[in-house]
């Protein structure tokens, strides 16, 4: 039975810091490209980071770079979003992702499996 859990969203005021995390009861996890995404009312399904189950190279939407770290341990079957310096901007549910394929892709309709989402908040 596949299941992915996101946890560590939140509140924080603008300029904080959160860490997503999703646990991954998935067989092959190692393998598997992982990723987030994020949504917000009204507005289509956008990526934010993936990571790479082949060599574990990163990929991040123009709107992630130099702000957000993805990893992964595969040892805890878990993959993470470090965000930093958040903006309001950057509110959304936020979803983690996997798929069958080792490879990055930026489009949900490549990735297999998503958990329910965390809610991430960013304001004052």
């Amino acid at each position: 039975q596949v299941q992915l859990v996101e946890s560590g969203g939140g509140l924080v005021q603008p300029g904080g810091s959160l860490r997503l995390s999703c646990v991954a009861s998935i067989r092959n996890f190692g393998s598997r490209a992982m990723g987030w995404f994020r949504q917000v009312p009204g507005k289509e399904r956008e990526f934010v980071a993936a990571i790479s189950g082949a060599d574990g190279s990163q990929y991040y939407a123009d709107s992630a770079k130099g702000r957000f770290t993805i990893s992964r341990d595969n040892g805890k079957n878990t993959h993470y979003l470090q965000m930093n310096s958040l903006q309001p901007e950057d509110t959304a549910l936020y979803y983690c992702a996997g798929r069958a394929s080792a490879y990055t892709n930026q489009y949900s309709q490549y990735y297999d499996y998503w958990g329910r989402g965390t809610q991430v908040t960013v304001s004052a």
